[in-house]
C-alpha cells in the first residue's frame, strides 16, 4: 500500500521531469529529413488539405519551421513550404549538394587533405560529425569530409553536430 507522502513525492518528481523531457525536442527552425519513400506535403496541417507535392526521395533534407500537434511545416531545398506528418520525417541529418560543380569529399576536414570522392549536384548524403565548417558525409557507402560553404543545404556552416 502506498503512503500519501510517498505518492505525492513521486507525482512531484514525475511532474518536474516531464518539462525537461519535452525541452529535449528541438525547437524550430531545425533540419530533419524525409523518412518515407513517398511523402506528401500538404497546404495545411490536416489530411483534408490538398497535397501540393509528393516527395519520392527518402533522406531529402527539409527544414522544420513550425510545429502544430503531429504536423510539421517544412521547407524543402528549393524553398517550397507546406505541412507533413511528423511520422514522415526523421531526425537523421542529411544534406544535398547544390550549385553546378561537384563537391569535394576529402580524407580529413581540411582543404589540403587528399581528395577521396566528388559528389555531384543533387546528391543527398548522410551527415556525421560536424565542426569548424566541415562535416563527415556518407554517400552510397563512400565517406569523406565536406566543407560547408554555399554548395550544400541541410546543415548550417557554423553548426556543430556530434
Amino acid at each position: 500500500m502506498c503512503r500519501p507522502a510517498t505518492t505525492t513525492a513521486l507525482l512531484v518528481t514525475l511532474a518536474a521531469a516531464a518539462p525537461a523531457a519535452a525541452d529535449e525536442r528541438p525547437r524550430p527552425p531545425y533540419y530533419a529529413s524525409i523518412a518515407a519513400g513517398a511523402a506528401r506535403m500538404r497546404t495545411g496541417p490536416a489530411r483534408n488539405y490538398p497535397a501540393s507535392w509528393l516527395y519520392r526521395r527518402a533522406d531529402l533534407p527539409v527544414r522544420v519551421v513550425t510545429v502544430f500537434k503531429e504536423w510539421r511545416q517544412v521547407e524543402d531545398p528549393d524553398g517550397a513550404r507546406g505541412w507533413m506528418l511528423a511520422t514522415l520525417l526523421s531526425a537523421r541529418r542529411t544534406l544535398i549538394v547544390r550549385g553546378s560543380e561537384p563537391l569535394a569529399m576529402r580524407d580529413a576536414p581540411s582543404d589540403d587533405a587528399r581528395l577521396r570522392w566528388r559528389a555531384a549536384p543533387g546528391v543527398v548524403g548522410r551527415v556525421g560529425d560536424c565542426a569548424n565548417g566541415w562535416c563527415r558525409l556518407e554517400v552510397g557507402g563512400r565517406t569523406g569530409f565536406v566543407h560547408l560553404g554555399g554548395q550544400v543545404w541541410g546543415v548550417e556552416a557554423d553548426e556543430t553536430i556530434d
